[in-house]
């Protein structure tokens, strides 16, 4: 088992695919977009599954694909099927535009969780924040992987005087389906213009369900030991709602979660300016397994060891949440 420094168990491992996207979300895309590279700075298949199967010998359970948008990866199909072979829970987070054309292949593949980004209900307003037009395509694919039987859970990003008069409306989507609402704080990402202000706070997401709804039916819902969000449900609705605080409440005390990049670094924290580069030891047939547990054992405590996000001073040199995988 990968441990760090603090005793955390590290058994989730969540690898972008690509940089690339078919939308331009302002909180994750500069809005100058970013510089293409050559594509052997990436990842291949082949290597994918080499690291895959490294962690998964490490103790890894569960692997997440991630992008950008992993479903325009052109070889995507091959890389689900080669992680289908191991012993490990797989997932997706997509924006959901290409689902339509893979769902014979994530069935056959048996995934069966679906993290799907929608941060408002409204088309124009979609079109605003993705810069793009596929509102409709991304509903429908919804209304798709629900009639499947997948676990859904909606990525809602929300941004003060953009979406956060929305969140009644999203939370009664869960109400006669089985879709769990997942609010996430606005966070600071390499040219997404992110502020405190801008950040819709746990207390607020809280305060506004439960004076719409009532205390007494908003009630805590499951919740893994290792769970990013805390869960609620409200009485008698069929799924349930959750907020991933990264600022106003982290989570960091359970963190069992490794990223690796579309160009094979493995970054312990989202927050994280340190990177540690997986691939270029690989292709030098260097000892990949120390490697990583060295750097999982590094890991600091909270946020990357990050200052308060209050602290005037705040500034914190990363990557586009683009090029991370969330």
């Amino acid at each position: 088992m990968l441990i760090d420094k603090y005793n955390r168990q590290h058994n989730y491992l969540r690898i972008s695919l690509t940089e690339r996207c078919n939308l331009r979300c302002t909180y994750c895309m500069p809005e100058d977009g970013i510089p293409l590279r050559d594509r052997m700075e990436f990842m291949t298949r082949e290597e994918i599954f080499f690291l895959a199967k490294t962690f998964v010998k490490l103790g890894v359970t569960k692997i997440r694909l991630t992008g950008g948008e992993p479903l325009i990866k052109k070889n995507f199909s091959d890389i689900l099927s080669d992680l289908s072979k191991l012993n490990v829970e797989l997932a997706i987070t997509t924006n959901g535009v290409q689902l339509h054309r893979f769902w014979d292949d994530l069935l056959a593949a048996k995934v069966k969780s679906l993290n799907i980004s929608l941060d408002t209900l409204f088309p124009e307003k979609n079109k605003t924040i993705t810069r793009r037009d596929y509102f409709q395509k991304t509903y429908e694919n919804i209304k798709g992987a629900v009639e499947r039987g997948f676990d859904i859970k909606l990525n809602c990003v929300l941004i003060k005087g953009f979406n956060d008069d929305e969140i009644i409306d999203f939370i009664e989507l869960s109400k006669s389906q089985n879709i769990g609402i997942r609010f996430i704080e606005f966070m600071p990402f390499d040219g997404n213009k992110w502020d405190l202000s801008k950040t819709v706070s746990f207390q607020e997401i809280i305060k506004k369900t439960r004076d719409h709804f009532g205390d007494e039916n908003v009630t805590a819902s499951n919740q893994g030991p290792n769970s990013t969000s805390r869960n609620y449900r409200i009485n008698n609705y069929t799924g349930d709602f959750g907020i991933i605080s990264s600022i106003t409440n982290p989570f960091c005390d359970s963190c069992n979660r490794i990223r690796l990049t579309a160009d094979g670094k493995i970054k312990n924290c989202l927050f994280s300016n340190s990177e540690t580069d997986l691939l270029t030891a690989l292709r030098r047939e260097e000892n990949i397994e120390d490697l990583i547990r060295t750097t999982i054992f590094r890991k600091e405590k909270e946020r990357a060891g990050l200052p308060d996000f209050n602290d005037p001073d705040f500034s914190s040199e990363n990557r586009s949440m683009i090029q991370i995988g969330g």
